[in-house]
């Protein structure tokens, strides 16, 4: 069976020799200390390891089942989810007011990842309801915040999202599911909605579900669409619980991956439901948990990658196979370890560099949310919500690419179930597809994110990347041939990207849009790079101060090395694809294919 080690030490380095938290302005970052948060991480690390990681397996191989009505969860699922709860993690980054810890997100952020890489299904119960209590925290009446929010915080009560019907994916101004007012200023929803993950369980004592509809005589599309809060059980006026509401499981469907989270159709039969923010304003509220989402997604791709890798290091360092062609290594053995073979190091160099790119990437885009919320910065703002669709797209796409690599790396044993590596690879899968398929990320991004307060935030970042540039240039010759100048060079191919996004897409949309993809990559690459330059900034930082743990920070600056030489010129190749244009793109008649 797979093991799992939650990162503790990547991450202590994160918070306090990259992104330097408590020299932070930003509210609530003058408390984490360093012995404070590695308390907080190697707490939640034990739950992942001890109590999470074990029941991957378990959830994978059960799956849940419908049983008259009721969706049972695999076997130790709710034992764990009752610990969960009683150790507070659920609302580790909410409100007090609601019975939260007040963290930053930047906490909840590395401890999510903990989880979702011992075990994504099980922690998509709670992230689910992270998202809808946020939801209804930013647009939800007092009532309703004193309401639900206190047993959704403990996880007593869950949440769900409910967009995707079965006639409509992306295009939700096609959805059919209707809210008809009713006197007491309720409504009663109609319709179905597929896809819904934890849309049925029984961990919870209620399930909360944010639903979209369209209220009669709405307008048309996209505009016409509320929010609706539609409990599984009515709540009575002194909080406990009444009637069964007309919301219930049609059927689980049945997935690839992640079969220990009960994905479900739901049937909405003259339900009462709770008008969340505005009538027709559905979307921007349904945003709020759709955009916390998408970056829990990205994690999720992150989390695959550590754990795939995890396993394929030990895999490669156990099995003996071949011999090093440079000189025998294991001269009492009849084969050295796979790991002495330049390809297999290749492989899992590449899943190393990802995985601690990737997680700078996520930490930082969590401070930028923190700043964001707590300080009130519209800049960081803006500049989080440029980065979403390139945390979503570009960390699931090269997570799932690095567990195919992890795979690999076990060769026939890797196809085998008893290794449990397909797990990491289908679970992974997913998260490429749900939150808005990547296809629409790059979209969003070219299309909406580029041109957002007329190009301010993207301007914001390219200058960022050039002042930290020419800061830093002097930190040693060494430093700034592997880490400044391929970060310099990146950021051109960038900032070339864009400028023929605006000279071409100007005369013919497709150009751009043939090309976001691309950009969306590029754009990955070059975050992950600024990570890695700065991370190598604070490795050189912590040697040149006489570190007591040279080995970890020269790791670092050989693995960081690694990424810059060999991950980070993939931006040459995005930018040519992008330059070529849509004309190949869409030379085909739609009859040709």
């Amino acid at each position: 069976m797979p093991n799992y080690t939650a990162p503790t030490k990547d991450v202590q380095f994160l918070l306090h020799d990259v992104l330097n938290v408590t020299a932070s302005d930003v509210p609530g970052y003058d408390e984490l200390e360093a012995d404070f948060t590695s308390a907080i991480l190697e707490e939640a690390g034990k739950i992942a390891s001890g109590v999470l990681a074990p029941l991957n397996v378990v959830g994978d191989t059960e799956g849940c089942r419908l049983e008259n009505g009721v969706v049972r969860t695999p076997s130790g699922f709710k034992a764990a989810f009752d610990q969960m709860k009683e150790g507070g993690w659920p609302g580790i980054d909410m409100p007090e007011q609601y019975g939260g810890q007040n963290m930053p997100a930047v906490i909840g952020t590395a401890v999510g990842e903990f989880f979702s890489g011992a075990n994504q299904a099980f922690t998509m119960y709670q992230g689910l309801t992270h998202g809808a209590a946020s939801a209804i925290l930013a647009h939800g009446t007092e009532a309703q915040k004193d309401t639900y929010l206190p047993n959704m915080i403990a996880c007593d009560w869950t949440g769900t999202m409910n967009l995707t019907e079965p006639h409509c994916g992306t295009d939700l101004g096609l959805m059919r599911t209707k809210a008809e007012p009713q006197a007491d200023g309720s409504y009663k929803i109609s319709g179905q909605k597929i896809f819904i993950s934890a849309g049925e369980h029984d961990m919870s004592d209620n399930i909360i579900h944010l639903v979209l509809a369209k209220i009669e005589g709405a307008p048309e599309g996209i505009k016409g669409v509320s929010l609706f809060i539609v409990p599984k059980f009515m709540v009575n006026d002194d909080g406990s619980l009444g009637a069964r509401n007309g919301a219930a499981v049609g059927n689980i469907e049945a997935k690839m991956g992640i079969h220990g989270n009960s994905t479900c159709v739901m049937n909405y039969d003259d339900a009462t439901g709770f008008l969340l923010g505005e009538e027709n304003k559905g979307m921007r509220a349904m945003f709020t948990m759709m955009n916390e989402a998408r970056l829990g997604v990205g994690m999720q791709g992150l989390s695959q990658a550590e754990a795939a890798y995890q396993n394929a290091v030990a895999y490669a360092k156990d099995r003996l196979q071949g011999r090093d062609v440079t000189g025998t290594k294991n001269p009492e053995g009849p084969a050295d370890p796979l790991i002495v073979h330049p390809d297999i190091r290749r492989s899992l160099m590449d899943q190393k560099s990802f995985a601690e790119g990737g997680r700078a990437f996520l930490l930082w885009g969590a401070s930028l949310i923190d700043q964001a919320h707590r300080s009130k910065d519209a800049d960081a703002d803006g500049l989080v919500s440029l980065l979403t669709p390139v945390i979503k797209g570009f960390l699931t796409d090269q997570g799932y690419d690095m567990t195919v690599q992890a795979q690999q790396v076990y060769g026939g044993h890797g196809y085998i179930e008893e290794s449990g590596m397909s797990q990491f690879t289908r679970d992974a899968r997913i998260a490429m597809i749900y939150e808005g398929a990547n296809g629409v990320q790059a979209l969003d991004l070219v299309g909406r994110k580029l041109g957002a307060d007329g190009g301010k935030h993207v301007m914001a970042f390219f200058e960022l990347v050039k002042n930290f540039c020419k800061e830093n240039a002097g930190v040693s010759e060494t430093y700034a041939k592997d880490f400044i100048e391929p970060l310099k060079n990146a950021s051109k191919d960038l900032q070339a990207a864009g400028m023929y996004f605006m000279q071409a897409g100007v005369k013919n949309p497709n150009h751009a849009l043939a090309g976001s993809y691309d950009f969306m990559h590029l754009f990955g690459h070059v975050c992950i790079g600024l990570m890695w330059a700065r991370m190598g900034k604070a490795a050189h930082a912590a040697l040149d101060n006489g570190a007591s743990d040279a080995a970890f920070y020269e790791t670092k600056l050989t693995t960081g090395r690694y990424y810059m030489a060999r991950r980070l010129p993939a931006t040459t190749m995005h930018l040519a694809r992008i330059q070529s244009g849509a004309d190949t793109v869409m030379a085909l008649d739609a009859e040709s294919f």
